[in-house]
């Protein structure tokens, strides 16, 4: 997709939605509910690769489908009004991230997730090889990594002794769980804060003060809508940051290792596409991860006074400057 038309996308989806895209669908085309966790633009990378990918296939907004975007805003408590919003509205596939809400919501319509941490525990799919119902897409399994991202901030902190952990309220229950393992297994004491909304944020770093060296984020839809102010406080505090997504460590954060969002949203385009040419998602494998980045931000490094040891530097597949 071209930068231009992404941006004529980001105009007319900023506007307060009526009349919606179904009501201006007068050619009956096939209508994709867009499920966004965050806002318009801390989205924007991972739906213009959603788009890219849809258009590669053949499928142009405007032309051949209509797209209803609902924007959660980081309130994970918005996520079922807009599930039961897309299913009053009849879409014909509905694209989200976890996919919970969305299977709440309706049993038929077909959902696509694109970051499911872990369908087969929610109850989202029968097995990965035959999902079985109306869900499918791609499996995160972002918390299978914590224990890495620990090990990787210790190369960076030899010293770290008390790790701070700022979580949203409900969410990341697994990846939690396999940060504290990891961190009793290097000895780390942990300390958890969680926050509800954006003004929990500042307050919750003056919690951490004098009780935590470092800073661990789980992506959530809080923390990726506000990941600037969150690195921005961080980086006041003089503490380092690690993150699963990339998009963190552009927004300021010292490193992260994950799982490649961008990709999966591309591949997410595929999974719509295959269900829009009449496949059904009960028989759509539910796919892993294939692509996965170390990245550090040189610049944030330098902020703190930290100098990052070579061999880590070498192992990273990007590295900020």
């Amino acid at each position: 997709m071209r930068r231009r038309d992404f941006v004529i996308l980001l105009a007319s989806a900023a506007a307060n939605w009526p009349p919606s895209a179904i009501a201006r669908n007068q050619q009956n085309l096939p209508v994709i509910g867009y499920m966004g966790a965050g806002t318009l633009s801390s989205w924007r990378q991972w739906t213009e690769a959603f788009l890219q990918r849809l258009g590669e296939l053949g499928w142009v907004e405007g032309r051949n489908i209509a797209i209803e975007y609902r924007w959660a805003e980081g309130d994970i408590e918005r996520y079922a009004d807009i599930a039961k919003e897309l299913v009053r509205l009849n879409v014909d596939i509905i694209f989200t991230v976890g996919g919970e809400a969305a299977k709440q919501a309706t049993s038929s319509i077909p959902i696509v997730g694109a970051l499911m941490p872990d369908p087969i525990e929610h109850g989202l799919i029968a097995s990965l090889a035959r999902p079985g119902g109306n869900v499918t897409g791609l499996s995160l399994l972002a918390s299978d990594l914590a224990g890495k991202r620990l090990e990787l901030l210790r190369e960076v902190l030899p010293s770290l002794r008390r790790l701070g952990i700022l979580a949203q309220t409900g969410t990341n229950v697994v990846e939690l769980s396999e940060v504290r393992s990891g961190a009793k297994a290097l000895g780390i004491e942990v300390d958890q804060v969680d926050m509800m909304r954006a003004d929990d944020i500042a307050p919750a770093f003056e919690a951490f003060k004098g009780r935590a060296e470092a800073l661990y984020v789980p992506a959530n839809p809080l923390a990726n809508t506000n990941r600037v102010h969150i690195n921005d406080l961080a980086l006041d505090a003089k503490m380092p940051t690690v993150h699963g997504f990339r998009q963190y460590v552009e927004s300021g954060g010292l490193m992260s290792y994950g799982p490649n969002t961008t990709d999966l949203f591309r591949r997410a385009g595929d999974y719509v596409d295959k269900i829009l040419r009449g496949k059904k998602p009960a028989d759509m494998p539910v796919e892993q991860p294939t692509k996965f980045d170390l990245i550090v931000n040189l610049k944030t490094a330098a902020a703190l006074g930290l100098t990052l040891p070579p061999a880590l530097l070498g192992r990273a597949d990007e590295v900020i400057e």
